[in-house]
């Protein structure tokens, strides 16, 4: 009897129900962007806001899977007409196709597409990477350590790296329901088999059961029966504590440099006593992470990003030189949509977040076109008349920034 490996029974249930699903056609009318791996979001935390587009600029997205994160980047950087590649790697082959359908309906030409498995890259010879993503892979590898070492095998000693994980926390009642699958639908059982027991196991679970107590997992009803699959019956899964993170990113000879969105990372988020949020926000970055983490009690994922540099590699606002960058929105709808003392408001998965916003911000965030300045800002509302001294002006941009980025809103870039 042929005994598989778990890398075997990977790649057969990504066969079976590539995930996850994406129809190619859709590519005609719509671009999906996410995080990581946003090119804005790599520019602004492992390159300081400083990356030249002119210049070959290499990215691996290993674990492409249906393609997401591999097509954004690539259309990114095809209108930034940089002579980039995207580097495709995956088990699956029903998932490259879709892929590839995706890059041929919007005609890129700058991916590299290669079937196989992460943990062989250090044997590939396919080169090193500026930048790698790895998003819901590494959770899914017997030896998550293994594979994050792998990448690092072909990661530029200045490059970094954009990671997705599953939390803990958040993903409460997951892994006693996957337990009680594995006895009533083994992986013996059909596939379809083992996915319609799952669905009546949800349906009958009692009102006291941590899965169905949990709102926030939703991925068997918007992901189909690959969603579901991937949820309650993958044959190798683990979740992540975010010193759990910190360690494994550590002993690859990593640095957490960010978390996405900041926002959900910030102890202040959810703690109204002052005198705690003000301790706990005193923390370094990974601590702090930590005691939100524990606080939230929601975050299901955990994505970051992490560099091999031994100096910062985030962009900072007091470069007044830093040219702001709203991610996917239009700076005047944006600024026309604010209501004098509203404040800005977001869902963090079922905790209500709410910032007050600076008097100036419709003001500042009308300016925001990608290519002025923070200085070039202040210059321009001064032509306008009624603008404060520069130290009042700097603090309510300031203010804004911190607000902005927390939700992934605002990111920086330079001139290069």
């Amino acid at each position: 009897m042929t005994v598989s490996s778990p890398v075997d029974d990977v790649r057969a249930q990504y066969e079976a129900l590539p995930y996850p699903p994406r129809d190619p056609r859709e590519e005609a009318v719509r671009l999906i962007t996410g995080t990581p791996s946003h090119i804005l979001e790599v520019n602004h935390y492992l390159f300081a806001g400083r990356l030249n587009f002119n210049r070959p600029f290499r990215a691996l997205v290993a674990g492409g899977g249906t393609g997401d994160a591999c097509i954004m980047l690539a259309q990114q950087l095809a209108d930034r007409r940089c002579p980039g590649e995207v580097v495709y790697l995956d088990l699956s082959t029903a998932s490259r196709e879709i892929c590839e359908a995706r890059a041929s309906i919007r005609g890129l030409r700058n991916i590299t597409f290669h079937t196989g498995s992460l943990l062989d890259l250090p044997a590939m010879n396919i080169g090193q990477f500026d930048y790698i993503d790895c998003t819901g892979v590494l959770h899914h590898l017997p030896d998550p350590s293994a594979g994050l070492a792998a990448l690092v095998s072909v990661l530029q000693p200045d490059g970094g790296i954009g990671v997705m994980l599953y939390g803990q926390y958040g993903r409460s009642g997951v892994y006693p329901l996957q337990e009680m699958l594995r006895s009533i639908a083994p992986p013996s059982m059909a596939l379809e088999d083992r996915i319609a027991m799952a669905k009546r196991l949800i349906r009958f679970l009692p009102t006291t059961n941590l899965f169905r107590r949990n709102p926030y997992l939703n991925d068997h009803v918007t992901g189909g029966d690959a969603g579901l699959y991937d949820l309650l019956l993958h044959s190798c899964d683990q979740a992540y504590t975010v010193p759990e993170l910190a360690t494994l990113a550590s002993d690859a000879g990593l640095r957490i440099v960010a978390f996405l969105e900041p926002v959900r990372y910030e102890p202040a988020t959810y703690m109204s006593d002052p005198v705690i949020a003000r301790q706990a926000s005193s923390l370094p970055l990974v601590e702090r992470a930590a005691f939100a983490e524990r606080l939230a009690g929601n975050l299901r994922t955990h994505i970051f990003y992490a560099s091999r540099a031994g100096f910062d590699t985030v962009a900072r606002p007091e470069d007044t030189s830093a040219i702001p960058v709203l991610r996917d929105m239009d700076a005047a709808k944006l600024a026309g949509g604010l209501q004098p003392g509203a404040p800005l408001v977001a869902n963090l998965d079922g905790f209500p977040w709410r910032a007050q916003l600076p008097a100036l911000a419709p003001r500042i965030i009308s300016q925001f076109d990608g290519r002025r300045t923070v200085a070039e800002i202040y210059t321009s509302l001064g032509a306008q008349g009624g603008l404060p001294q520069w130290e009042d002006f700097y603090a309510q941009f300031e203010d804004l920034y911190v607000k902005l980025n927390g939700v992934n809103h605002l990111l920086l870039r330079f001139r290069t």
